[in-house]
């Protein structure tokens, strides 16, 4: 059997395994766990008992906390003119056209979200397989491809985050 530390059992011994926690309650009882130098995180499952293979049970969508997640994005934006100066004064770390498709497809990554305007995705198109896997890939359904590109560029770098259910259904 595998040894368990001072601090692992001890909190061990406040939690009964056999009760089911209300969210709030739950928080609490986190937040009296909190012993460590850093900040911690905590990851929720929530098991919804969907059919993730039909159309119609599908969960997915954003949500911007109010207080952030505690870091900045990198936001990169696709667009041109006066759209480019738009996407810049909103905070945008990168905007370009298709010098920014070239600099992506020669390897450069280091990006957390892209934002494309409508008529740009017939050059961000050429990205499917290099941003696509990354999770990176613009898309109308995430927010990504908007007309608006102002309030999704402030949206993203304060701290606006995707969900959505795994093939699993949690």
């Amino acid at each position: 059997m595998r040894a368990r530390s001072k601090r692992y059992t001890k909190l061990r011994k406040m939690v009964d395994t056999t009760k089911h926690y209300q969210l709030g309650e739950a928080v609490a009882m986190l937040k009296n766990f909190a012993t460590t130098k850093f900040d911690q995180t905590v990851n929720l499952s929530i098991e919804l008992g969907i059919d993730t293979k039909k159309s119609d049970q599908m969960v997915r969508g954003s949500i911007s906390l109010p207080k952030g997640i505690g870091k900045s994005k990198k936001v990169v934006v696709f667009a041109e003119g006066d759209d480019a100066k738009t996407a810049r004064d909103a905070g945008a770390d990168m905007v370009g056209s298709e010098d920014l498709v070239k600099k992506i497809l020669e390897g450069w990554t280091d990006f957390d979200v892209a934002i494309a305007m409508p008529y740009m995705m017939k050059h961000v198109g050429k990205l499917g397989k290099t941003l696509g896997p990354q999770g990176k890939m613009p898309s109308p359904k995430s927010g990504t491809v908007t007309e608006d590109i102002k309030n999704a560029v402030r949206e993203f770098k304060a701290g606006k985050i995707e969900y959505r259910a795994d093939a699993t259904g949690a």
